[in-house]
This record gives C-alpha cells, sequence and structure tokens, in this order.
C-alpha cells in the first residue's frame, strides 16, 4: 500500500491538463487544415430528386483527415409524368451512337442487384444488354421501388423524408413512417381456360391508388391492360415489348421472355386498371399477382347526437358513416363493409343535461263542481310545475 502525497497529486493533475490540451490541440489542428466549405453545386435534377455536392480544400501540405466533398439531396419534388423514367432517358441518349457498327433503340435494364448504380441497357426487340455507361447520373434511383439514390456511382440510402443516410421508410401504402393501416395487400393466383372460342379474360382489377403491382404470366398467353380513369375516360394498352411505359400517368415496367411476362408498376396509380390476358397458345397459362390497394372508404364516427331531453336528465348518442377519402363525402355503408379491417366503431351513449328543470308556474281556468247555476263563473287556480 502505497499514498499519493500532494506534490504527486499536483503532478497528475499538471499531466491531465497538458494531455487535455494537447488533444484539444491536435482536433483544433485536425480541423483548421481545411479550408471552409464551399458553396452548394447546381442540383443533377431538376425533378425527382437529385444530389448536390459542397466541396472544401486541404490546407496542409500533407493528407488531411476526413472527407473533401459532401453530398446533400434536392429537387426533391416529383416530375411530371411526360418527363419519363430518368435511366431510360440516359439510355435513349446512346440511340444516335453505333454500337458495334449498329444503330440501336436502348432501353433501361434496371434492378441490378450486382451493380445498380451502372447503365446497363437492352435493344430493342434483341436479347443484347451493354452497359453503356460504368456511371449513371448523381440521382438516378438505384432501383425502381426505393428512393436510395445512385451519387458518384454507389448506392446511397434515402429515406422518404429524401434525407440521405435517413432511415426513414414508406409503409407499403405510401405513408413516410406510416403503420400499414391506410391499405392492404391483395394477393392470388389466376389460371387462364382460354380457347380459340375465348380469346381474352380478366385477371384482376387494380383500383385507382394501389402501389407495388407486381404480376408475373407463364405460359403462351400475354398480358394487356384496359383503363378507366376517375373522369370516366377508357384505354387500352397492349404490351409487346420489354421497357418502362407511361399509362395514364403511371409508370409501368414490363419485361417479356419466351415463356414468362413481368409486369411491375410502383404506382401509386393514377387510374383503375384492368389486367386481361389474349389467348396465344393451346397450353394454359397462369398469372400471380399481388399489390397494395389503398383503404378508401372508412368508418367515421359522428358526433352526439342532440341530448333527449333538455333538462333533468337525458341520453345521447354517437353513430357511425361510411365516409370516401377521395371525394371526401358520406356514401352508403356498403362500401366500408367491403374491407375487412373497418370495423364499425359501436355507439357510444353519455348522460347529458343533468342540471334539474327550473320550476314553472301554469294556471288554468275551470268552472267550479259547486256552481251550478247557469251564470257560473269561472276561477282560476295556480298550480306549481316541476
Amino acid at each position: 500500500m502505497y499514498e499519493i502525497n500532494d506534490c504527486q497529486k499536483v503532478q497528475m493533475c499538471t499531466t491531465l491538463r497538458l494531455l487535455s490540451s494537447r488533444t484539444a490541440r491536435s482536433e483544433e489542428d485536425r480541423d483548421s487544415l481545411w479550408d471552409a466549405w464551399g458553396s452548394w453545386s447546381e442540383c443533377s435534377r431538376t425533378c425527382g430528386g437529385g444530389a448536390s455536392y459542397s466541396l472544401r480544400r486541404c490546407l496542409s501540405s500533407k493528407t488531411c483527415e476526413g472527407r473533401n466533398i459532401r453530398y446533400r439531396t434536392c429537387s426533391n419534388v416529383d416530375c411530371p409524368p411526360e418527363a419519363g423514367d430518368f435511366r431510360a432517358q440516359q439510355c435513349s441518349a446512346h440511340n444516335d451512337v453505333k454500337y458495334q457498327g449498329q444503330f440501336y433503340e436502348w432501353l433501361p435494364v434496371s434492378n441490378d442487384p450486382d451493380n445498380p448504380c451502372s447503365l446497363k441497357c437492352q435493344a430493342r426487340g434483341a436479347a443484347l444488354v451493354v452497359e453503356l455507361a460504368p456511371k449513371v447520373l448523381d440521382g438516378t434511383r438505384c432501383y425502381t421501388e426505393s428512393l436510395d439514390m445512385c451519387i458518384s456511382g454507389l448506392c446511397q440510402i434515402v429515406g422518404c423524408d429524401r434525407q440521405l443516410g435517413s432511415a426513414v421508410k414508406e409503409d407499403n401504402c405510401g405513408v413516410c413512417n406510416g403503420d400499414g393501416s391506410t391499405c392492404r395487400l391483395v394477393r392470388g393466383q389466376y389460371k387462364s381456360q382460354l380457347s380459340a372460342n375465348k380469346l381474352d379474360d380478366t385477371v384482376v382489377a387494380i383500383p385507382y391508388g394501389s402501389r407495388h403491382v407486381r404480376l408475373v404470366l407463364k405460359g403462351p398467353d400475354h398480358l394487356y391492360l384496359e383503363t378507366k380513369t376517375l373522369q370516366g375516360v377508357k384505354g387500352e394498352n397492349n404490351l409487346s415489348s420489354t421497357g418502362s411505359f407511361i399509362v395514364d400517368n403511371s409508370s409501368i415496367d414490363f419485361q417479356t421472355f419466351p415463356d414468362k411476362e413481368i409486369l411491375r408498376i410502383s404506382g401509386p396509380l393514377t387510374a383503375d386498371f384492368t389486367v386481361k390476358i389474349r389467348y396465344a397458345g393451346a397450353a394454359d397459362s397462369s398469372v400471380q399477382f399481388m399489390f397494395y390497394q389503398p383503404i378508401i372508404h372508412r368508418w367515421r364516427e359522428t358526433d352526439f347526437f342532440p341530448c333527449s331531453a333538455s333538462c333533468g336528465g337525458g341520453y345521447q348518442l354517437t353513430s357511425a358513416e361510411c365516409f370516401d377519402l377521395r371525394s371526401n363525402r358520406i356514401v352508403a355503408d356498403q362500401y366500408c363493409h367491403y374491407y375487412p379491417e373497418n370495423i364499425k366503431p359501436k355507439p357510444k351513449l353519455q348522460e347529458c343535461n343533468l342540471d334539474p328543470c327550473p320550476a314553472r308556474s301554469v294556471s288554468s281556468n275551470f268552472k267550479s263542481s259547486a256552481l251550478k247555476t247557469s251564470n257560473t263563473v269561472g276561477k282560476y287556480f295556480i298550480a306549481t310545475v316541476y
């Protein structure tokens, strides 16, 4: 055992202070080796979410610790539907450049799990897939159903709050940081029974506002789409080749193979879609489908109805009405019964107007039964009523 004397204590404190001071100076020196951050660059995109960068210069003759570039998102407003897919634009920019001595019309190859930030494109009508650039432009989505974006050739995480590195995500209904309660998963399988006498059939109806639509057809037949906008305008769209298309302002990713077709729509759909199948061969086809359908009709509890009595104690009830979230109006109850998730609120009962009624006087005239003459005069009495 030994004790630390006062002198040793002073020496230790002095040493600790010196070490702390040196550490602080070291951190200051490290930061001071950098010049101030420069202004932010112009955004890489005008809409749809792009990237902007800022630079700083190392002032030391030696290597500085830390980064000399930083990024942030910008132009986080949706592009108009006619703008098209950003990756598709980059592929089509090579249409007027010969590849191996020949011109091609290039379509985007999306969702590459190995290198999502390279520009891979497929020649229309051919199996030719080529990497036309090692990096897509900054702000290009890594995957069609994700907000993550490519920056300097690397896939960077982007939250639904549109911030780099954010972990906040949309639920399947499209609500940022939501709980998934505003939509329902619809999935199923269709088996065709088409023939030369029955050339087409309906696979599934997908309503306005649906998201994350995916259909896979296996067999010789072909998918096509019928649409109907909220204004009642109808359309029909054949799907014949691989590519990204705009149908009624909804972006569609379609892939076709010798014995399979894949249809993806991130959504939300801007019209009611009906997916149909057209006969193309003797063998039967099957279609697996899934999508998230918005719950557009919800029960809404009413306010309490007027009290059953104005004083002395009464009762009042609430009710429930079916509300259309699209049109903001009350509709028939049957629309809310369509969704199993919709549970009709039970009526609430409460007492009301419990104060006693005030006393009031009521005058009444009557003929005295004691007077039986013809010139009877009516008498009055006062009754107090509670």
